[in-house]
């Protein structure tokens, strides 16, 4: 198979294996808006698994419950961290879906989803190498609970395990493991 072909079967395999499972989560949000949803802005922490400094972050999150144990969630987000003694800067714009188990009458809730991780490299000036931009598919593991503050609201904290492939680095060392903790607190509006 030529290079250009194998190239086109890769993005197609990529594209397929992130927005088919987002496009049906979507569909599932969808439903559950008719039985009730929720909308969830909230900030935290985020912080790179192999060392670096915690930073802020936010999300935005729709949630549906289309089954009493079920929960969906399609979220967007920004993150920024440091890397190598500050020479390279990390920001990131994730577009994420997750399924959560949430037993009925219970303020816990768990699960995983998937992401796209829209990634920008910005290397310091004194390195002399050229800022990129990569789009990358990750998984992810977490958990929460909501406190109900009333009928129409609710205090959420919930934190999640984002596991992405090893990045390359034009700096030493040539790779480095771009996983993260996110920890976060949001308020929770029911529709």
């Amino acid at each position: 198979m030529p290079m250009r072909m194998k190239t086109l079967a890769t993005i197609g395999r990529r594209f397929m294996g992130t927005i088919l499972p987002l496009a049906v989560l979507v569909l599932v949000a969808g439903r559950a808006h008719a039985a009730g949803g929720e909308i969830v802005p909230a900030f935290g922490i985020t912080k790179p698994v192999d060392g670096g400094d915690a930073k802020m972050s936010g999300n935005l999150a729709l949630r549906g419950h289309p089954l009493p144990m079920l929960m969906t969630e399609i979220g967007a987000g920004y993150r920024t961290e440091s890397r190598f003694d500050n020479q390279l800067q990390v920001r990131q714009w994730p577009i994420t879906a997750s399924l959560y188990l949430s037993p009925p009458n219970s303020i816990v809730y768990g699960g995983a989803g998937v992401g796209w991780y829209h990634s920008t490299f910005d290397y310091e000036e004194s390195t002399g190498l050229p800022d990129e931009t990569k789009q990358q598919f990750g998984v992810h593991l977490g958990g929460g609970f909501q406190v109900p503050l009333g009928e129409k609201a609710g205090l959420d904290l919930n934190g999640r395990y984002v596991m992405l492939r090893d990045q390359q680095s034009h700096l030493i060392p040539e790779k480095f493991n771009p996983d993260f903790w996110t920890t976060q607190l949001g308020l929770s509006f029911k529709f």
